[in-house]
């Protein structure tokens, strides 16, 4: 059996009793380690777990599926994610080619980031589509996310942003050169995408559109599900500048009106006004 199992966001404890019990007896324990972070490392879980565990990025993951795979017909293989496994499209696929080979599967959820936002107070059921954020680079600016922006603000519905993160990535000179050299990992900021996406709101201004401005209400958040998760809710503008302290983010552009609850919810986070440059997030909320 091939187990997929989510492990919550926050640390080794978050894992559910059900899939702690499959890690135990599994033969072999995989760690997907690319898509999602804990808030501990691997040495962390495995003495929590009390198994070894196996790294698995994406090149693993993607490319090499059969060794994860390997006797999962006639042993128990797990394979842990970080949140809920279908969290990413990468484990989908991971099924389908355990189909194909007729190993059966099971899979065992847990909170996720997209359930976990309402932390904050906005309402699940007024979200529109998800968009990722990745990281610019000189020569690669990508807007089309932001096209899901618009289209989710003009129904009325937030937009919850996923960021960027690079981890095992190779700087283009070692990809040319073939060489395994692996650039240290980035995760990328609510301070970075509320940057570029206020260039983005520049672009689109100079194209006559204003979907999102500069004091459209947003909020960040921070290693949701961990004990010190942190929120803050604000301007864009003032996204740039929050404090919200290490990894992983995520970003909410709202969708305009907010339910009076939702309000009075978003009233508790306010900016701190030593890094607020204008209004406070509970003036914007009212």
């Amino acid at each position: 059996m091939l187990y997929l199992i989510g492990l919550g966001l926050g640390d080794a404890k978050d894992i559910t009793v059900k899939g702690l019990e499959v890690v135990r007896r599994c033969s072999r324990v995989y760690l997907e380690a690319y898509t999602s972070v804990l808030t501990v490392g691997k040495e962390a879980l495995e003495e929590f777990y009390g198994r070894n565990l196996i790294l698995a990025d994406r090149e693993e993951v993607e490319q090499k599926a059969d060794h994860i795979l390997k006797d999962a017909d006639v042993s128990d293989v797990a394979f842990l994610v970080v949140g809920d496994p279908f969290g990413a499209t990468t484990h989908s696929d991971l099924i389908l080619r355990a189909t194909k080979l007729g190993i059966p599967y099971h899979v065992i959820h847990n909170a996720s980031i997209m359930s976990a936002v309402g932390c904050c107070g906005l309402q699940l059921y007024k979200f529109g589509e998800t968009v990722s954020i990745v990281f610019w680079t000189d020569t690669w600016r990508p807007e089309s996310f932001f096209d899901r922006v618009k289209k989710n603000r003009q129904n009325g519905m937030h937009t919850l942003c996923l960021l960027d993160i690079k981890v095992k990535e190779q700087s283009l000179e070692n990809l040319i050169k073939g060489r395994k050299i692996y650039e240290p990992p980035r995760y990328m900021t609510v301070n970075q995408a509320a940057q570029q996406l206020l260039e983005v709101v520049q672009n689109q201004r100079a194209r006559g559109e204003e979907p999102v401005s500069e004091d459209t209400l947003c909020v960040g958040l921070a290693r949701v599900g961990a004990e010190d998760q942190k929120v803050a809710a604000g301007t864009l503008q003032q996204m740039c500048s929050v404090d919200l302290g290490g990894p992983l983010h995520s970003l909410i552009i709202t969708g305009g009106s907010l339910h009076p609850l939702e309000t009075e919810m978003l009233s508790l986070f306010p900016v701190p006004e030593r890094q607020s440059g204008s209004q406070s997030a509970e003036r914007l909320c009212t």
